[in-house]
């Protein structure tokens, strides 16, 4: 079955760093796009980042850009998202997110996410 796996968070400082992993399977990993959100307590989940399927482009939320990177590696089905001088407001839990939209070869769409992930910035 389709899953969906995220690890790396916890507790980290003020101007920290967290390295977060996705570990995906049970779908064809790299014809999908991968995302990051996030969702604080009392809050919308927002968009973090996101990488296309073969990692030719990546989006960032305004609030985390040059401080936040997005990678992937198809050949062990896993997405990375590499936080560097985090700050209090970045603390959420943060969700591993695979999209596809409909393509000639596979006119489905699917979506599939994973549990989350908590991180909290805190001194």
């Amino acid at each position: 079955q389709v899953r969906l796996v995220e690890s790396g968070g916890g507790l980290v400082q003020p101007g920290g760093s967290l390295r977060l992993s996705c570990a995906a399977s049970g779908f064809t990993f790299s014809r999908f796009g991968m995302s990051w959100y996030r969702q604080a307590p009392g809050k919308e989940r927002e968009f973090v980042a996101t990488i296309t399927s073969v990692g030719g482009y990546t989006n960032y939320a305004d609030s985390i850009k040059g401080r936040f990177t997005i990678t992937r590696d198809n050949a062990r089905n896993t997405v990375d998202l590499q936080m560097d001088s985090l700050k209090p407001e970045d603390t959420a839990v943060y969700l591993c997110n695979a999209y596809k939209p409909s393509h000639p070869s596979d006119l489905s769409e699917y979506e599939y996410w994973g549990q989350g992930t908590q991180v909290t910035v805190s001194s």
